[in-house]
Parts: structure tokens; C-alpha cells; sequence
């Protein structure tokens, strides 16, 4: 059935003929049927990519059961190099998906990632030379035609059909999905009512709520596309792009 488990994992490869720069291919598969959901290149994976695949599958497909992953560091804390993962110590991955209720598996052995290790050596096999064919040397371009082109082509050619019938999917239909796949974080907020978050400044515009937000804790959400939001409890104060600049005012003064 699908939407049991999903496994996310990357590869790290020069995947244009010609050009020796190496990137990682991000992949969200389906264990019961070996289908991509999600794909894309990116410089390094991390948490940003991981929450990116995350919200490909579940904008499109729904929330699923289970998430099986390797044990970096954005996806597991480990208190003990080599020994078990914190249950308790949550990474952001692992808060986002405690939240949505699904359950994170991590992987204790190479064996144990073998769908996606195939995966990859057939990606591997015919990236290179599909993307050299199609003319595509850059990663935009790389990963507009996977998702466009790509995908259905290996789904229909590679994918399986599964041991048990049917979709273990859900619709998210209140779309809580948007404010939990992202980065959250805490900050104080300063003397001038502005917040410091990745070495930019967030000013907190004039709000009907109060006069004020200083020595207040707030909350940042950073969004996979690098887009910001503050929000401070259930109030969502104002919208940033990725420089800081301010797209959309909530509450605003009267």
C-alpha cells in the first residue's frame, strides 16, 4: 500500500557530463512501489532539503505513516557518536514530523537503505546522460525537468506495483502542513523591535495588538524558499523575503 513508508536519502555525484562539480541529488521515495515523489539537486543536503522533499510529497500526495532515513544530523540528534538516536532530542525534521504524527524511523545499517541505494544507482546510470541529451547543464534547469519530465518517465518505467492495494494517504485538509515543514525558531525581541535571525534584521511593524513587541519572544518561521514569517503565539505578525524585507503586515495599527 502506498503512503506506508517513505524514504528520503541523497547522493552525491557530478551529474553533469563535462562539469566535475559535484551536487546532491535529493530523492522521497515510496518503499512499497520504488515511485519518486521528489527530486531535485542542491549544493548540500540539510535540513532545508530535507523539509523541501517533505513538502513536494505532502502538498501532492497527502500525509503519510512513516519517515525512514539515514542518521544525519538533520535528521537525528545522537547523544553518542555511533550508538542510538534521542527520542526526546527532537532536530527540526524530527519536531516537523512529531507534529504532522508521523513516525521517524532511522536506518542502523547500509543494508537496511537498500531501495534507495538501487535508486541511486540507476540515477546515477542515466542523470548524466538523460540531462546531457536534454541540453540541461544548470541546476535550475536540472530541476525543473525532473519534476516536470523526469519523474513520470522513471515512475512508469521503474515503479512497481504493490504487495497490498491501495493509499495509507490523508489529505491534509486544513493545511497545517505549510507553517510545520519549515524551520522554527525563538527569538527575544529587542530595544528597537526588531529580531536578529541568520544575520539579518526583522523590524516588527506597528501592530493593533500592542504598542510594543520589546523583551517579547517571538517566533520565526523560515520557509523552504527562504521566505520569513514572525509570528508571536497564534498571531502572525508579518511576512519577509529571504533578505528581510517586509511582504505582507498583519494586525496592523489602526
Amino acid at each position: 500500500m502506498v503512503g506506508m513508508m517513505l524514504h528520503q536519502d541523497a547522493s552525491t555525484h557530478a551529474w553533469f557530463i563535462g562539469d566535475d562539480t559535484k551536487y546532491d541529488l535529493v530523492v522521497t521515495l515510496d518503499d512499497a512501489t520504488s515511485a519518486i515523489y521528489s527530486a531535485f539537486l542542491i549544493d548540500e543536503e540539510g535540513t532545508n532539503s530535507s523539509l523541501r522533499g517533505l513538502c513536494d510529497v505532502v502538498s501532492t500526495h497527502g500525509l503519510f505513516c512513516s519517515f525512514y532515513t539515514d542518521r544525519g544530523s538533520h535528521y537525528f540528534y545522537t547523544p553518542v557518536a555511533g550508538e542510538k538516536v534521542s527520542k526526546t532530542q527532537l532536530t527540526q525534521v524530527g519536531r516537523a514530523l512529531k507534529q504532522l504524527g508521523i513516525e521517524h524511523i532511522a536506518a542502523y545499517s547500509p543494508e537496511a537503505r537498500g531501495r534507495s541505494e538501487r535508486a541511486f544507482r540507476t540515477l546515477q546510470d542515466r542523470l548524466p546522460k538523460e540531462f546531457k541529451m536534454a541540453g540541461i547543464t544548470t541546476v535550475e534547469a536540472a530541476n525543473r525537468w525532473l519534476t516536470e519530465t523526469y519523474i513520470p518517465a522513471h515512475n512508469a518505467a521503474f515503479a512497481v506495483a504493490p504487495e497490498q492495494e491501495g493509499s495509507a494517504f490523508v489529505a491534509d485538509s486544513a493545511g497545517a502542513w505549510r507553517e510545520i515543514l519549515c524551520i522554527q525558531e525563538e527569538r527575544q525581541v529587542g530595544n528597537d523591535n526588531t529580531i536578529k535571525y541568520n544575520n539579518i534584521v526583522l523590524q516588527i511593524p506597528p501592530s493593533r495588538l500592542r504598542p510594543h513587541f520589546v523583551k517579547t519572544t517571538v517566533r520565526v518561521h523560515e520557509y523552504v524558499d527562504g521566505r520569513l514569517a514572525i509570528f508571536w503565539g497564534p498571531h502572525r505578525l508579518a511576512d519577509y523575503d529571504a533578505a528581510g524585507a517586509i511582504i505582507i503586515e498583519y494586525a496592523k495599527a489602526a
